[in-house]
């Protein structure tokens, strides 16, 4: 039992030591080595393609969608029918103008040949009769007014005729209108004239309005777009076809508000699409934006890109991944980003010196996503502490552990 009792008390002194010893030894803290490397500051974004140059086909007129002359994808030449509208319904139209303006050609063609001599000698005739029965009826009336005073005529009789006189003396006051406007050949031919003009416009309206239904393409390109079917009612304005050309593309490329500073014209950017993995388009910043909007939850300026598209591979509309190449730094002194700390105001390091650490403070320049450039205050090689979970200060003890 004394042996055991000493045995155990040997070790309770050994375990306490063994404890106070490694209480007090030096942490052992993670390094990272300064690299000397070429760092790319590339920041990463979204954006939405379009063509450089394009027009839209759009309706011009009401009408049924007789025939869609084109597809998707295919190439056409400016002046190129695209669509083509019902037209059944002016054809009529356009019939009845014909008619109207050959009446009134043939109107005009009268007055040059003989000034309308048989109408005038009809229309005075009629004058004639038309005065002699105003002279009899006023005879007869007189008569029945006579007759009417004695008692000898009922006199529904009288006013039954001297509804007729005054309808004799309407008529001739129509005909002796008529026959003044007949006294001036000059005036008629100027009514002919502008009647045989308003005919021949009316002609020219209808064709013009059926015109309207024949869709032709503004512009020489590709057909990207292509919204209705053959059969389809169109309104005035709802589009057919967009069409441009797709060799050239322009992407709006949304950077958030505080990244702007990062971009300047000509920094080179490249271009992925999803629905492409693998492919990759080039290009340089062309504009900055002009102002801030609203995208979502963010607040945006739309930087444009102009990219080469030689197979036209990429699509308007696509939504796209945008990569602006914005700073690059030859030969730098690059460490993890997450070593760079704060004390103050001040931003550093902590180094190994020998078993110390030292806090060195730094100057920041490029950085990606996951390393930093330090423009001063390091060199190749130091062992710079990644931070943990330990307290660090300056000068203190601490083991270096590479962590592979």
């Amino acid at each position: 039992m004394k042996w055991f009792l000493a045995i155990l008390g040997l070790l309770s002194v050994g375990g306490i030591g063994y404890l106070m010893v490694h209480r007090n030894a030096p942490p052992e803290l993670s390094f990272a080595e300064v690299k000397v490397e070429t760092l790319v500051d590339t920041l990463a974004t979204n954006g939405k393609v379009e063509p450089v140059e394009w027009a839209a086909v759009r309706a011009e007129r009401a009408g049924k969608l007789t025939r869609l002359l084109v597809e998707r994808g295919q190439t056409v030449r400016a002046g190129a029918t695209i669509a083509v509208q019902d037209t059944g319904e002016f054809q009529a139209l356009i019939s009845s103008a014909e008619a109207r303006a050959q009446q009134a050609q043939a109107e005009r063609e009268a007055l040059d040949t003989t000034g309308r001599p048989a109408e005038l000698a009809q229309m005075d005739g009629a004058l004639r009769k038309a005065r002699l029965e105003l002279e009899n009826g006023r005879k007869e009336l007189a008569s029945l007014q006579r007759l009417e005073a004695k008692n000898a005529v009922p006199r529904y009789e009288v006013t039954k005729a001297t509804e007729a006189v005054a309808a004799i003396e309407a008529e001739i006051n129509s005909l002796e209108v008529r026959r003044k406007s007949f006294g001036s050949l000059p005036a008629e031919k100027k009514v002919a004239d502008a009647r045989l003009a308003e005919a021949r416009s009316s002609i020219n309206q209808v064709r013009q309005k059926a015109g309207q239904g024949i869709l032709t393409s503004p512009v020489s390109g590709i057909v990207y777009q292509l919204d209705p079917k053959a059969g389809a009612f169109l309104n005035p304005g709802d589009l057919i076809a967009n069409i441009g050309r797709l060799d050239k593309l322009r992407v709006s490329v949304y950077v958030d508000e505080p990244e702007l500073g990062r971009v300047a014209i000509g920094m080179p950017v490249s271009i992925t699409w999803d629905a492409l993995t693998g492919k990759q388009w080039k290009g340089v910043v062309d504009r900055l934006p002009l102002q801030i909007v609203p995208l979502q939850s963010r607040q945006v300026g739309e930087v444009l890109v102009g990219i080469d598209n030689p197979n036209s591979d990429l699509v308007p509309g696509s939504n796209i991944n945008a990569f602006i190449r914005s700073r690059v730094a030859e030969n730098a002194l690059t460490v993890p980003k997450e070593c760079i700390r704060k004390e103050g105001d001040v931003s550093g390091v902590y180094v190994f010196e020998g078993t110390n650490l030292k806090w060195r403070p730094v100057k920041v320049g490029v950085s990606n996503i996951t390393r930093a450039q330090i423009v001063d205050g390091v060199k190749a090689k130091d062992r710079v502490v990644i931070p943990g979970d330990k307290l660090l200060k300056d000068g203190m003890a601490a083991v270096a552990v590479n962590p592979g």
